[in-house]
């Protein structure tokens, strides 16, 4: 059968399976943003999009659901262009996140359409309101937060499917659009991201860290609130005081992924730093940036305690492959991380509040290994049992996608 994958910064979720439907014989497409420049295992296509000015006096409700479905204008006229040229997929998988899918039915009526439903957001019960650091929710912002989801609703409800990674994340959807949501992990590498006491992970200081060291791991794609950032740094003071050979690793980039950046200041990084640096030695606080995914692999394998907290809101890849690598994980006890890890059986679960209860974690974690090393075998089992990609997610991904193959004609 033909499959079109839409994704404007693809391959994105569709990374393994893309190729691997490719392999089982099926003809694949991928319909992507121009400025996309990341590799692909198949062939792409790609519609070029620019923004229209949305006026500045509109309701923010009015302006988000404009961008998003103004970017779905330009790719149904994409898809138009290829239609035109016989191109006709039997399936069309698309992540909803940017509007993309939302008038696909129009240009293919005959196609099935299945969305990435990653998260819909709601005015309360997630992430907005979350933090009382940056403001209770007001009736205003709730919402602003389910107008986001206008467009989100409207990809779904003219789909024949939808697919969420996670249990909670599906839940984020209204009872009759939840019934279209199956869930079924990406799945993790458990094969490359596993125990290895060979591992090396090199500092910029040119010291060399291997599994045994005592180390703590930070890793977000960007440092910011939506993350837990402010209680990680807020907690670091205490741990660092406690464990004079502590070595701390932060991964993670200085822009926005979620939320608002601060106002006036450059990004959220300095920001919290500045409040704990005359409290720190910082040559044992090592701030990378954005890694190589190889470094990112070997950073996990050394990890001794690693630090993960998430408002309630998509769960990271990065926790499940610090899962597979066997790390201790000390976790903020927020419900996409809930439906992954069991406190004392997993991982350690702590508020995501509290930061003297996250120095006494993080300090326990790297005091006393021993302890919590039934914990990291049983974290590194529940990934192969959940979340396994080759043994679990990509063959469920695959027959899921396949079943909606067309029926061949009665002959």
């Amino acid at each position: 059968m033909k499959v079109l994958f839409v994704h404007q910064n693809f391959p994105g979720q569709f990374l393994h399976l893309a190729p691997e439907l490719a392999k089982r014989g099926h003809d694949c497409l991928a319909l992507t943003d121009a400025s996309n420049t990341r590799a692909s295992a198949i062939p792409v296509a790609r519609y070029k999009h620019d923004a229209v000015a949305v006026d500045p006096g509109a309701t923010r409700l009015g302006r988000n659901y404009t961008t998003m479905s103004d970017r779905g204008v330009t790719v149904a006229r994409a898809a138009l262009a290829l239609r035109a040229k016989g191109y006709v997929p039997d399936v069309i998988f698309g992540h909803s996140g940017w509007g993309e899918t939302l008038f696909l039915k129009e240009v293919w009526p005959e196609a099935k359409l299945i969305v990435y439903a990653e998260f819909y957001y709601r005015g309360r019960g997630a992430d907005v309101g979350f933090d009382p650091e940056f403001g209770t929710a007001n009736f205003d912002q709730v919402m602003i937060a389910q107008g986001r989801a206008a467009y989100l609703g409207q990809a779904l409800a003219h789909a024949d499917a939808g697919l969420s990674p996670t249990e909670w994340q599906a839940s984020t959807y209204p009872a009759p659009l939840r019934r279209m949501i199956s869930v079924i992990h990406d799945g993790v590498d458990t094969a490359g991201m596993a125990p290895d006491a060979a591992a090396r992970f090199t500092l910029p200081t040119g010291q060399i860290l291997r599994p045994g060291d005592e180390v703590l791991t930070f890793v977000n794609r960007n440092l910011e609130p939506y993350r837990g950032y402010h209680t990680f740094m807020r907690a670091l003071p205490a741990v660092l005081a406690a464990r004079p050979q502590a070595q701390v690793v932060i991964v993670g980039g200085e822009e926005v992924s979620y939320g608002a950046a601060p106002k006036g200041e450059k990004g959220w990084k300095q920001r919290f730093l500045s409040e704990v640096q005359d409290r720190l030695d910082l040559s044992r606080v090592h701030f990378m940036g954005k890694i190589p995914y190889a470094d990112f692999v070997s950073l996990m394998k050394v990890s001794r305690a690693h630090a993960y907290l998430t408002y309630p809101f998509v769960l990271s890849w990065s926790m499940i492959e610090a899962m597979a690598a066997g790390c201790h994980i000390v976790a903020s006890a927020t419900k996409p991380v809930q439906e992954a890890i069991e406190h004392g059986k997993t991982g350690t679960l702590v508020d995501f509040f509290d930061v003297p209860a996250w120095s006494a974690a993080l300090t326990l974690a790297l005091a006393a290994p021993e302890r919590f090393m039934p914990l990291r075998a049983a974290a590194r089992q529940a990934a192969l049992e959940r979340y396994d990609l080759r043994g679990n997610c990509l063959p469920r991904m695959v027959a899921f996608v396949e079943s909606f193959a067309p029926t061949p004609a009665a002959g």
